[in-house]
């Protein structure tokens, strides 16, 4: 038995919860994990885990080795690092996952600017509005929009992100531009939404939301359309912030009821603990953390 192995498998079935989400984050077969588990706790003649149908969890016995395991892996992995050089110079591959329009608009220009600057580095960029288990999926670095769950994760705040209602000026001068909620009565509205729902969008007075019904005359089921709908005068659009900044800044679009918007969205950069930190994320998030601020606190930002 390769004991480092078995480390590195209760380690991950631990931090995961279950040996399936252990199999994914090491990219090894249940049945590998399982073995591996099994064969450590024969040789050490103890429990480590204790097992349900949906979870697993260390015993006493499991607490108090895991905390020895995770010092000598992390050893053996700052020994290799440094052989590689990696603590040296940035090098290597770094796992980063943001939502799919803000990744676009965002991250993804700053992100070819960094792989110029750093060529010994490389990345691989999951963009995608399904939150990612970062430790499951061995992302390095996560951008995440809205509150955090409570975690482990380092985070740090980089803007918010505000939803707003726009439309085009064209729109606005044929329709009016409307003054409170209730005037969206009057008015067509985009939404973004299964068209079998009711449609209505929460507004906020004072302390208390209210929950405005609209018409909609157009569904579409990205924001992307929604904006390109409503720069083309075909009504309200109810989308998130930067979505709409370019046409924002181009003047084919307007923010209306921005009194009546709820509390603006958190943006965060997070990324797992690891001491000592690689110096290709290290480098990674220098880059990344005060430009992306820069960008969502930019004068004339909708953020």
């Amino acid at each position: 038995m390769d004991r480092l192995e078995a480390m590195t498998a209760i380690i991950a079935v631990a931090e995961t919860g279950s040996i399936s989400a252990a199999s994914r984050r090491l990219k090894l077969p249940v049945a590998t994990i399982s073995r591996k588990v099994s064969e450590l706790e024969a040789r050490l003649k103890a429990q480590l885990f204790q097992r349900s149908s949906r979870r697993v969890t260390l015993t006493e016995a499991g607490r108090a080795y895991i905390d020895a395991c995770r010092r000598i892996v992390e050893q053996v992995e700052d020994a290799e690092r440094e052989l590689s050089g990696e603590y040296r110079i940035p090098r290597g591959e770094l796992a980063v996952t943001a939502p799919w329009g803000l990744g676009h608009t965002h991250l993804l220009p700053h992100t070819i600017a960094f792989l110029d600057a750093h060529p010994e580095i490389s990345l691989r960029l999951k963009l995608t509005d399904t939150v990612v288990n970062i430790g499951d999926e061995n992302f390095d670095v996560a951008v995440r929009v809205g509150p955090l769950p409570e975690s482990s994760m380092i985070a740090t705040r980089i803007g918010s992100i505000r939803t707003v209602v726009c439309a085009s000026p064209s729109y606005l001068k044929a329709r009016g531009r409307p003054k409170k909620p209730a005037d969206l009565a009057t008015h067509q509205c985009i939404t973004i939404d299964d068209h079998k729902t009711p449609a209505a969008w929460k507004f906020v007075a004072g302390n208390r939301t209210r929950v405005v019904p609209i018409t909609s005359r157009l569904c579409v089921n990205t924001s992307e359309a929604a904006v390109l709908a409503a720069i083309d005068g075909a009504g309200l659009a109810r989308v998130m912030s930067y979505k709409m900044e370019a046409a924002l800044r181009a003047k084919q679009l307007e923010i209306v009821l921005d009194p009546f918007e709820p509390a603006p969205l958190p943006v965060h950069i997070l990324y797992p603990p690891r001491k000592p930190m690689p110096l290709k994320l290290r480098t990674f998030l220098n880059w990344m953390t005060p430009r992306l601020k820069a960008q969502f606190n930019a004068p004339g930002s909708a953020s």
